[in-house]
């Protein structure tokens, strides 16, 4: 690491992103920081962890998620950001706010800061104590009762003392390297003298030990016999009052709990894959292990001496600032385990079984009925059996020809995989994108593609230097009147797993000209093909932005010609400078924006003179807002889109993605209104964004009943039809009708 830049001085110069759209200029004052943005984001989801009318283990879901949220920031932004300081690496996409690179370091680690100590008071101060009165007990370990202790001795005997490895530090043994995540104590050791026992000063010496990530972090202790209380006690308070065990000759006078965050983002450049890209992402991932620290943190039971020590340690080198001492457990991630204790259902969310659309629900071939009509499937509300449902059946059926898909994030445990190995076996040309640069699911996605080698399919990794992120699925038939093609086009992947946990939109449809663009578009994945004249398919990194740069300008076109002129857009991330300033031109004009952006958005709302017409709003709630839909009302002819893409720059450059029109008027008509407009009227898990940055959480006016979006869309899986007060509001605030 090069010498620390003084915090005093830090340079904060105005950066110009390329490919501005002619006459829509960048002032940097009009932007908000994507890193501090994702910070806000986070902050929403502790509100949700702090809110008591959430239930408990609910609650605690949402603590665990903001861990979880924070390391993957660390590991891939952060560390990125370190990158440009200690390596003078230019940024990809230079913030368009104009905060340096150290400027946004500093002010990450004073947010930061302050944020985990709010996590931890919320775990020590609030969720602790009320799980404890319902029966759920994480208990210290001078707080063991009866007979525990004697279970712990025989636990750690039988099963953690095996598993424990101690590594001195010492000349002879150089500070051992720290996995990513991996929680560790640092250790105090004392030489006994036996011969003389009273010499002073003993020795001291010190080691690591790495907490065995093969075990439960929290251990379960016996309960009486119709006992109902659930007992738990960190692995790490397991291990610490018995560490004497592993050091003959020596005794333990101080331990603390701590881990390291290293950087895991895998950049692969075209230059770089000298054989082939799973090569270079398989060595990828080796190095990933070691990657350079980026944080550390620590008990803040640990002395000055423990700190010091593993901040100077030539494997880790880190900056005070990258050092955060926290007040309860290492890792709050863990405690998701607790979400899962069978039964306490009244301290969860009313359980949700996906509903199974009634068009498919009518027909045992679901080629019939897609050839009947377009259908959408809005998952969690709509079952993900419908997408298992295409690809099973096009495995056995004898008219299927050929299946093509891309798959990005894949479950451990997926019918669609099964599905593609067993149409392979059974004669189809099956072709899949297994995107291997997914990124923290490389593994996973390597291990799945071998499989789907063996049994037949033809499996490509991806593009050197884009990821493959489109959701899409291609079946080729042939049928009396000749070869017709069906394709399911998505917002998330093909994961029945997320499916029930993210909301997505899913587009079956057997259209000519989506055919021959679904065609087109697995050509350029799997071979060289270029020029395509596309019909319904916009596709990044060719020509998906300028679409959009198109059409929120023909918005702003309408607006100045007097002509009905509105944008309703839904996504996770607005960053992308160039639509930010073309959003701005369409309000200076007139047209209303209603954003509906989950977590980082950069644009400033309520501007004067340049975005008094945009209101951005955030929803955080049981399921993850994973869709990604934009409207156009395009004076009286309205357009609506579907997309997997956020709009980012690395969205639209960097990545291969897709949106496609949802052009089957009922479904239109559903989305922008019972889906949009149900987003809309939210008033109890939505936020509304101010122009410094802030967020407002959004209540039920006096005269106004409670509106929860997703209770909404769940009521309305079930009964068809949204609950009437959802209606009223669709009314009071314009929207065209949904369907019947």
């Amino acid at each position: 690491m090069s010498e620390p830049i003084r915090e005093d001085t830090i340079p904060i110069p105005f950066a110009s992103p390329d490919g501005v759209p002619e006459g829509l200029a960048i002032d940097p004052s009009l932007f908000l920081n994507r890193e501090l943005s994702w910070l806000d984001f986070n902050e929403r989801v502790l509100e949700e962890a702090r809110d008591p009318s959430v239930p408990l283990l609910e609650r605690l879901r949402f603590l665990a998620i903001t861990a979880s949220n924070l390391d993957e920031f660390y590991e891939v932004r952060v560390a990125g950001l370190q990158a440009q300081l200690y390596e003078h690496l230019e940024p990809q996409d230079p913030p368009p706010d104009g905060m340096s690179a150290l400027a946004q370091v500093v002010e990450i680690g004073r947010r930061v800061r302050d944020f985990v100590s709010r996590q931890h008071e919320t775990w020590q101060s609030d969720l602790l104590p009320k799980l404890a009165e319902q029966g759920i007990v994480v208990v210290p370990p001078e707080a063991l009762a009866g007979g525990e202790n004697e279970f712990l001795d025989r636990y750690f005997e039988s099963e953690v003392y095996p598993v424990l490895t101690p590594l001195a530090i010492d000349p002879a043994h150089p500070f051992p390297h720290l996995h990513n995540k991996s929680l560790n104590l640092i250790l105090r050791l004392e030489r006994l003298d036996r011969e003389r026992p009273e010499a002073q000063p003993p020795r001291q010496l010190y080691a690591v030990l790495q907490v065995p990530g093969v075990l439960s972090r929290l251990v379960r202790l016996p309960a009486a016999e119709g006992d109902p209380t659930h007992r738990f006690i960190l692995l790490e308070d397991v291990i610490g009052p018995r560490l004497d065990s592993l050091f003959g000759g020596f005794r333990v006078v101080g331990y603390a709990p701590f881990r390291v965050t290293r950087n895991s983002d895998l950049s692969i450049q075209e230059s770089d894959v000298k054989s082939s890209l799973l090569s270079i992402i398989q060595e990828n991932l080796r190095k990933r292990m070691w990657g350079d620290a980026v944080r550390m943190e620590i008990s803040d039971r640990a002395d000055e001496a423990f700190v010091s020590l593993l901040q100077t340690a030539p494997a880790l080198d880190l900056e005070d600032r990258d050092v955060y001492r926290v007040s309860g457990p290492v890792a709050l991630s863990a405690l998701a385990s607790l979400c899962k204790i069978e039964g306490y259902r009244e301290l969860k969310e009313p359980p949700w079984e996906p509903q199974l659309p009634r068009v498919l629900a009518a027909g045992p071939s679901i080629f019939e009925e897609i050839r009947e009509q377009d259908i959408l499937v809005h998952h969690p509300f709509e079952s993900f059996d419908a997408v298992v449902q295409l690809i099973e059946q096009a495995a056995v059926d004898p008219q299927v020809l050929a299946i093509k898909q891309t798959l990005y994030r894949t479950a451990e445990d997926n019918p669609i995989i099964d599905a593609l190995a067993r149409a392979a076996g059974n004669g189809k040309q099956v072709t899949v994108l297994v995107e291997i640069q997914a990124r923290l699911d490389e593994e996973n996605n390597i291990s799945k593609a071998r499989m789907l080698q063996k049994a037949g399919v033809h499996v490509v990794y991806g593009m050197v230097g884009l990821k493959t992120h489109c959701k899409a699925a291609l079946v080729v038939r042939r049928e009396s009147d000749g070869i017709r093609r069906y394709i399911h086009l998505g917002t998330g992947n093909y994961n029945p797993t997320t499916a029930r946990l993210y909301t997505d939109l899913g587009l079956f449809t057997c259209r000519p000209e989506f055919g021959d663009d679904a065609s087109a578009l697995f050509n350029l994945l799997t071979g060289y093909s270029q020029g395509h004249d596309w019909q319904k398919l916009m596709v990044a990194p060719f020509h998906l932005v300028d679409r959009v740069l198109e059409m929120i300008d023909r918005e702003r076109r309408h607006a100045e010609q007097g002509r009905p002129a509105r944008i309703i857009a839904k996504m996770n991330a607005l960053v992308d400078p160039r639509t930010i300033a073309a959003l701005y031109a369409a309000s200076r004009a007139g047209v209303q924006v209603d954003l509906i952006v989950r977590g980082i958005c950069c644009l400033r709302p309520g501007v004067p003179g340049h975005s008094e017409n945009i209101r951005v709003l955030s929803i955080i709630d049981k399921f993850l807002e994973h869709s990604r839909i934009t409207y156009f009302q395009n004076g009286d002819a309205p357009q609506l889109y579907l997309s997997s893409a956020d709009w980012m720059p690395r969205n639209f450059n960097r990545r291969v993605e897709l949106l496609f029109p949802v052009e089957d008027p009922r479904l239109h008509a559903r989305v922008v209104r019972d889906i949009l407009g149900v987003y809309l009227v939210d008033n109890v898990k939505s936020r509304l964004l101010h122009p410094d940055g802030s967020f407002e959480r959004l209540s039920p006016g006096p005269d106004s009943p409670p509106i929860r979006a997703q209770t909404a869309l769940q009521e309305q899986a079930v009964r068809r039809e949204l609950p009437p007060a959802v209606q009223s509001a669709l009314t009071e605030i314009g929207l065209p009708d949904g369907f019947g």
